[in-house]
């Protein structure tokens, strides 16, 4: 699984799993740009085969309804979908 990653302040390990075509995810990632924070994301609609099945397996060990946008932190934080003012105490 290829995941695209933006520099920014450590905050912990932060992995989006996102739609290119969701606007909400693009909300998301935007407030995490915003708070300054690094992280990595994948958008999973733009893979396909091994690479697809990798990304959904992943994301249903911390979602298993695979929405979305779905913002894991440190393995252990949990947030599905755009949750503006649980995302900002966590990475602000």
């Amino acid at each position: 699984m290829k995941l695209e990653h933006i520099d920014g302040e450590n905050k912990g390990k932060i992995i989006l799993f996102a739609l290119s075509t969701c606007g909400w995810c693009k909300k998301t990632r935007m407030l995490i740009e915003d708070l300054g924070a690094e992280y990595d994301y994948i958008y999973v609609d733009l893979t396909s085969g091994a690479e697809r099945e990798e990304a959904v397996k992943e994301l249903e060990k911390f979602n298993p309804d695979v929405s979305f946008p779905t913002l894991v932190i440190n393995d252990t934080n949990v947030i599905i979908g755009f949750e503006e003012e649980e995302i900002e105490s966590k990475l602000g």
